[in-house]
């Protein structure tokens, strides 16, 4: 099942508080980028991000999910009214979180 265009819409405005917000569709799912980053993405409309320290700090009643098969476990996102927590909880995520990766020429 793909994700819906108004769930994403519905995320983008809960997110509206963080600068460097943005989105790449892909094969009916969405993925969510902080600051040119990978925090998470939007999977069966499920609000799903990476697992990281900090995240498993603020969320220590997270379900672990898959967001398709054969990918690696994110942790479900309930509070997504919250837009608050949500800011806290990725200006927490950004620093564990890799760099993007230098795309090749």
């Amino acid at each position: 099942m793909a994700s819906s265009k108004e769930y994403l819409d519905f995320i983008l405005e809960q997110l509206s508080l963080l600068d460097g917000i943005t989105y790449r569709a892909m094969m009916g799912e969405y993925i969510i980028y902080y600051q040119g980053k990978v925090i998470g993405g939007i999977y069966d409309d499920r609000f799903l991000v990476k697992v990281t320290k900090s995240a498993q700090a603020l969320m220590p009643e997270a379900e672990l999910e898959l967001p398709y098969e054969g990918a690696k476990e994110m942790l479900m996102v309930d509070d997504v009214e919250n837009r608050e927590f949500l800011r806290e909880l990725f200006d927490a995520m950004y620093p564990e979180l890799p760099a993007p990766k230098k795309k090749k020429q």
